[in-house]
């Protein structure tokens, strides 16, 4: 499980090791990191003896960071330059030692000539709002080209504690960030910007405290929370989640929602609502009911909202299934039609899954404050409902009532932003919820959900594996000689033999099917460094020690958007 900490708790424990070493050994162990990082991202684009680097350099520990990291590489041989953003506030120690190790710097950005990569260390986890005007300038200067931009810590502009983007910002193809994550590199719209993250083991993790801020599930957590049902189980023990959704005028929204629970696991799935014809026609093996659902019978956990509508029916059914006894996963129209005493006086566990528009809705405030501010949104509904709450999006956030830490899912996919993903969504919770699972353990079902559903344009169980292998979606890299550094499934993570030597030279072979010439394609550059895990949590490049994380797509782009 990857842990994040706050900018205040970080630097406590900075201060707390930095008292047992010596002087500057803290930012000597940072900026090794760094430049092996670096090294690791040259390489992929050729060598590093020879490369050319631009350092954008600010004040303070960050500026100096990035300085040491420089030159270090000037000492491989690549050609260095500095841009300074404060030349009066520079890091002395850092500036000499790249002047000594052969490298150079620039009194002003005009005139650059192309380089191999941009290493932004111009604001650190103490940057405050956008970047100012001078520094914004710098940053367009030096990325009109296609070098790719790598962070020191964390993207330069962004907020390191919220994930908030205020102004301005660098956009990274890659992070390096130093004794544990941040809030803003897991989180939206700051996560975006951050690109492939790496984390530099430099001791802090004795002096950090045991509760962190933050905390998103790996591979391993996921499968190790998943219920597996026994020899022994039957439909009863493997849990029956009741449905009270859809409508006359949505009633999709009930046959999809039933698909997710029944996908998701549950041993039964008893449907109560107007929509029973339509499940029935679709799942013959769900329990209709067209009472209310307090009649439906026997149930370990309820889901009540999707496509509802506002009809008096409908608030009864969403009264009706919070004043049971057992889980209860409000979402859709049953947010709105909830009341909220009823929720604050619920004792068995309660999960509100909005998404940004509805939790605007939920708080009184504009859509646009809920996506520019995420952490904070999730944290107010927690407490404000003292609920669970599941803050759909890009990245998803899971909070609960008191100070346990915010749990993130990084991992969604953009195939979920279709019309009736939230209602697959909500059944395949309340079926997680009847086998037992505690609420918190519902960050990890985006991931479920697309599995469920199958990739657009298939049916029902297309996710399902078959004798035949499925093709996984090209990814988007194919025409740009990019690829995804964190899946193991692109052709560059599956290539043996000649294609393996070709790397050497730039290029690896591949045969046409039923034979003929081979041909080469140019070689795709990422950041697979050291521990680099694969789709499935392997380890793909090596056994290092350092957790990178899993890396979202390297496209060359510009700094703002």
């Amino acid at each position: 499980m990857r842990h994040a900490y706050s900018v205040e708790t970080v630097r406590a424990a900075e201060q707390a090791l930095m008292a047992r070493l010596p002087e500057g050994a803290l930012m000597q162990r940072a900026a090794a990191g760094l430049a092996v990082a670096c090294g690791d991202l040259l390489r992929r684009n050729g060598r590093v003896y020879g490369s050319r680097v631009l350092l954008l350099v600010g004040s303070g520990d960050n500026g100096g960071d990035t300085l040491y990291a420089g030159a270090r590489l000037a000492r491989r041989g690549a050609g260095v330059r500095a841009l300074l953003t404060s030349p009066d506030k520079v890091h002395p120690g850092g500036l000499a030692a790249l002047l000594a190790a052969g490298g150079q710097v620039l009194d002003t950005p005009d005139g650059l000539s192309p380089v191999d990569l941009v290493v932004d260390g111009i604001t650190g986890i103490g940057g405050r709002g956008g970047l100012r005007p001078d520094a914004e300038a710098l940053v367009r200067a030096a990325t009109t080209g296609h070098a790719p931009v790598l962070a020191v810590d964390l993207p330069s502009g962004v907020e390191a504690d919220t994930g908030q983007v205020l102004g301005a910002a660098v956009r990274a193809d890659a992070t390096v960030t130093f004794g544990t994550y941040k809030p803003g590199l897991l989180i939206d719209p700051a996560a975006t910007r951050a690109g492939a993250l790496r984390l530099v083991d430099i001791g802090l993790g004795p002096e950090l405290p045991g509760r962190p801020d933050l905390e998103a599930l790996q591979y391993a957590d996921v499968a190790a929370l998943l219920p597996v049902p026994g020899a022994e189980s039957d439909k009863y023990r493997r849990g029956v989640v009741g449905v009270a959704a859809g409508s006359e005028r949505y009633p999709g929204a009930a046959v999809l929602a039933v698909a997710g629970a029944l996908r998701g696991g549950a041993g039964a799935v008893r449907y109560a609502g107007p929509g029973a014809a339509a499940v029935i026609a679709r799942h013959p093996e769900a329990l209709v009911h067209s009472g209310p659902p307090s009649k439906a019978g026997r149930v370990q956990a309820w889901v009540v909202g999707p496509g509802l509508g506002d009809s008096p029916a409908a608030a009864g059914a969403v009264s009706d299934v919070l004043a049971s006894d057992v889980p209860v996963l409000v979402d859709a129209d049953g947010l709105r039609l909830m009341d909220a005493g009823a929720v604050r006086a619920r004792t068995a566990p309660t999960v509100l899954t909005p998404h940004a528009g509805e939790a605007a809705a939920l708080l009184g405030v504009p859509r646009e404050d809920v996506e520019a501010g995420r952490l904070a949104a999730v944290r107010e509904l927690a407490a404000r409902y003292g609920a669970t709450v599941l803050l759909k999006g890009s990245t998803t956030l899971v909070a609960e009532a008191g100070d346990a830490p915010v749990r993130v899912n990084p991992t969604g996919t953009s195939w979920l932003a279709t019309a009736g993903s939230g209602d697959v969504l909500s059944g395949l919770t309340g079926s997680l919820l009847a086998a037992g699972l505690a609420p918190r353990g519902r960050g990890l079902r985006g991931r479920l959900s697309a599995r469920a559903r199958g990739p657009p344009g298939l049916g029902r169980g297309a996710g399902r594996r078959t004798g035949r292998r499925r093709r996984r979606p090209r990814c988007l890299a194919g025409r740009t000689g990019l690829i995804h550094p964190g899946r193991s499934g692109t052709r560059a993570g599956r290539v043996s033999g000649r294609g393996q030597q070709r790397r050497r030279t730039g290029t690896q072979g591949v045969r046409p099917p039923g034979g003929g010439r081979r041909h080469t394609r140019p070689r795709r550059p990422a950041l697979a460094a050291r521990g680099v895990q694969g789709a499935r949590g392997r380890r793909r490049v090596g056994q290092g020690r350092h957790p990178v994380e899993r890396a979202p797509l390297l496209v060359p782009r510009g700094p703002f958007r």
